[in-house]
C-alpha cells in the first residue's frame, strides 16, 4: 500500500482504495453542488430584495406573511421537518436586505 493511498483512505475514512476513489469523486459532486446552491441562495437573495424594495415603495410592508408560509409549506411538504428550518433560514437570509 503506498503512502498515497493510506493518505487518502484516512482522509475518506474508508477501508478500500476502491471505497476511497468513489468517496472521493462524490465528495467533489458534492463541493460543486454547494458551490451551485450557494449561487442559487445568492440569486434567490437579489430577487427578494428587487420584491422587497417595490413593495416597499408601493407602500406595502417588507415582508409578506402568507407568502413566507407558502414557502414554508412548500418546503416542509418536499423535505420534511428539515425543509421547514431550511426554508426558514433562507427566508431569514432574505429578509431586510435593501
Amino acid at each position: 500500500m503506498s503512502a498515497q493511498s493510506t493518505v487518502l483512505k484516512a482522509d475518506t475514512g474508508a477501508r478500500t482504495d476502491a471505497a476511497a476513489d468513489v468517496i472521493t469523486g462524490a465528495r467533489q459532486r458534492i463541493d460543486d453542488l454547494d458551490g451551485r446552491i450557494i449561487g442559487l441562495v445568492q440569486e434567490r437573495m437579489a430577487v427578494s430584495a428587487v420584491i422587497q424594495r417595490e413593495r416597499i415603495g408601493s407602500g406595502g410592508r417588507r415582508v409578506n406573511l402568507s407568502r413566507e408560509m407558502e414557502i414554508l409549506n412548500h418546503y416542509s411538504e418536499q423535505l420534511g421537518k428539515p425543509g421547514t428550518a431550511l426554508a426558514m433560514t433562507l427566508l431569514e437570509l432574505c429578509r431586510g436586505r435593501i
